[in-house]
């Protein structure tokens, strides 16, 4: 696939299934997908907007686009968009965003969600939307996403993303909601390789990792490999020393076999002062990978808050994304679509030496 050229979009657009009645039709799906993303692009955050927008930059749409019939209403939006099916949609964009990924040589993924907090529909028991994306820290770029009704069901997204990508000998990172046996063991089919946090919904097997790397920190244990780096960084009165230790020393534990794969444990010490005020976190991790150096594994779990530091925070201040609310049909999931989508374009661009609002 030519995923440069600037008509590979529409191509992909192509291929979703169109909701509407063909009588009803007097624009291409695939035109409207564009012309909503190029007005997402230049920061236009509702139909109405959009719709403003792209009546402005008539002329320069039709050099790329055959629009017989003008610019859609914003009306016109607000129904494809409420009623297009977001799987479908999403099933498009996979492989054309890992293609973008592999350019730049992308090796880890992130998976985490977040939640639309103003997009909650009371008068219809609608829940808020919460959103499970995957993302690419080498390119800064959103592989894939999927919609979920509250936070809880993450558990069943994440499976479901991790069907539509191709994970094979890529490093994925989740937090402590995807620590199940199942996803590990997915991972494990799917020839890719995880590093998933446990905390207190794996409370036997999160308190006997703590127990060991207790023993394991406070002084070495004869016949106990492990491996172990530190990094300090400082700067406007805080300081803050991060230290790992790795070990592949999984004997001890029992119920190891349960876990697909599995060939190390993980843990990762943040000490932090602040103006003489020190604060010390702990978190722990397992994975199947081995051989990896412990500067390496402490890179992967730093490149995974990258997720929250790039990509949600970046929804939130360039799109306004928690000020929207979109509610009708599957207005909200597909419109977080075209967002990520524009992100990632936007992140691509090398044309211009700014910030990406």
């Amino acid at each position: 696939m030519d995923v440069e050229a600037p008509r590979g979009l529409l191509r992909v657009f192509d291929q979703v299934e169109d909701p509407r009645v063909e009588r009803t039709k007097l624009h291409r799906l695939s035109h409207i997908l564009v012309i909503a993303l190029c007005g997402v692009i230049c920061g236009a955050d509702s139909w109405t907007e959009i719709e403003l927008f792209d009546k402005a930059k008539f002329a320069w749409l039709r050099t790329l686009l055959e629009l017989p019939h003008g610019i859609p209403s914003h009306d016109t939006f607000g129904r494809v968009f409420s009623k297009l099916n977001p799987e479908q949609l999403e099933r498009c964009f996979p492989t054309w965003m890992q293609a973008l990924a592999q350019i730049g040589g992308g090796r880890l993924v992130a998976i985490d969600g977040k939640t639309r907090s103003r997009s909650f529909d009371k008068a219809h028991g609608k829940a808020a939307l919460h959103m499970v994306s995957a993302w690419c820290q080498t390119n800064h770029l959103v592989l894939g996403q999927l919609a979920t009704d509250t936070k809880s069901n993450e558990i069943t997204a994440i499976p479901k993303l991790l069907k539509l990508l191709d994970i094979s000998d890529l490093v994925v990172t989740i937090d402590a909601m995807g620590c199940q046996k199942a996803i590990a063991k997915q991972f494990v089919e799917q020839e890719g390789h995880y590093l998933i946090q446990v905390k207190g919904n794996q409370e036997t097997l999160r308190d006997r990792l703590k127990k060991t790397f207790d023993e394991l920190t406070r002084r070495p244990v004869p016949g106990v490999p492990y491996r172990f780096h530190e990094e300090v960084d400082s700067g406007h009165g805080r300081v803050e020393t991060r230290r790992i230790w790795t070990t592949e020393w999984t004997d001890w534990y029992d119920r190891r076999a349960d876990w697909a794969g599995l060939r190390s444990f993980v843990c990762v010490e943040s000490e932090r002062s602040i103006h003489g005020r020190t604060s010390t976190d702990r978190r722990y991790y397992i994975s199947d990978l081995g051989g990896v150096d412990a500067r390496t594994m402490l890179e992967y779990v730093r490149g995974h808050w990258g997720i929250e530091n790039r990509l949600h925070w970046s929804l939130d201040v360039t799109f306004h994304e928690d000020m929207l609310r979109n509610r009708v049909g599957h207005s909200a999931e597909n419109f977080s679509r075209i967002r990520r989508l524009a992100l990632n374009l936007l992140r691509r661009d090398k044309t211009c030496k700014a910030g990406v609002k």
